[in-house]
């Protein structure tokens, strides 16, 4: 890697590549399946960031970061990717950067962009490893998440289906390999089941997976817990003291950007929710409590309204 990309990357580190990432960016690697070719963050540790929008044909699902630690005997990658095309792309751009063969591929949760991909790594014998609660998910919810998939990718999805991780953790697996030392983690309740980080204390990264947030709105599901979330991302994930953080979307950054991003935005709603409750207000009206803070967000439009009712929803009850 050249000096210049090397400052490049550590600017995105610094400033949080705030400007970079926009829902109106074309395909930035229309040579490829992905939509991104793979940076290389920090020595050793690369990924290829996702489009900061919704899945769609044209980011062919690519909308996490897809990322990968070479290790000197072997590779470890973090998440499958959303098809068996997208996991074979990255792939052929992890051979461009090193003949180590991959040992392990992580799945940071049971979403499709992190394990419909599994096909591919598992049908070349490689390990998957994910926590038990999103194995839980995939093998409950992997078909509808698969036919999700299909709709969007249409002929792209051709040759994914469903494969689990064969390899589970509660809350935490160490992997020792090569010189490096990673320590897979389930830290708490966070963005969904099983959110799962890799830690690599040597280094001082943290490849987050979708506790953080920065660079689009981050997303409500209707059995999110908000305030366990912030209690996890403000608790155990701050203390691991992380120097760069590789987040479940948007470009590498640090943890005073996802902590504005992530917790700051989850307190902010929850305080307007709580008011609004207060007041005597009502579901249909909480859709509509100000945001407008965050509206320059990525996905602000898709998503602002929902979070608000799905946290009305969680809030009335406690």
């Amino acid at each position: 890697m050249t000096r210049t990309a090397m400052t490049q990357i550590l600017a995105l580190v610094v400033t949080g590549g705030a400007a970079l990432a926009h829902e109106d960016i074309a395909d930035k690697y229309p040579q490829s399946e992905l939509y991104d070719k793979p940076v290389e963050v920090i020595p050793h540790v690369w990924s290829a960031i996702g489009a900061t929008a919704p899945p769609t044909y044209e980011n062919s699902g690519h909308n996490n970061n897809l990322s990968f630690v070479v290790t000197g005997d072997g590779v470890v990658v973090i998440n499958g990717g959303a098809s068996v095309r997208l996991a074979a792309a990255l792939h052929d751009e992890i051979r461009a950067v090193t003949d180590q063969p991959v040992r392990l591929v992580i799945n940071e949760n049971g979403q499709g962009h992190a394990m419909l991909g599994n096909a591919y790594w598992a049908d070349l014998g490689v390990d998957i490893l994910a926590h038990e609660d999103a194995i839980h998910e995939v093998e409950e919810n992997g078909d509808f998440i698969l036919q999700g998939m299909q709709r969007y990718n249409r002929d792209k999805a051709e040759g994914t289906r469903v494969v689990p991780a064969n390899l589970s953790f509660s809350d935490r697996h160490d992997v020792q390999m090569g010189d490096v030392a990673l320590e897979v983690l389930h830290l708490g309740p966070a963005h969904g089941p099983g959110d799962t980080q890799v830690w690599i204390p040597q280094w001082g990264i943290v490849i987050a997976g979708d506790i953080a947030f920065h660079e689009r709105m981050p997303p409500i599901f209707a059995d999110t817990d908000t305030d366990g979330w912030i209690e996890t991302f403000e608790g155990p994930f701050a203390a691991l003291g992380a120097t760069y953080v590789i987040p479940g979307h948007g470009h590498p950054t640090n943890m005073a950007q996802v902590q504005r991003y992530t917790a700051d935005y989850l307190r902010d709603l929850r305080a307007k929710i709580g008011a609004h409750i207060d007041e005597g207000g009502d579901l249909a009206s909480a859709y509509y409590v100000d945001q407008s803070a965050w509206a320059h967000l990525d996905t602000f439009e898709e998503l602002a309204t929902k979070n608000a009712g799905r946290v009305f929803e969680e809030m009335e009850w406690e």
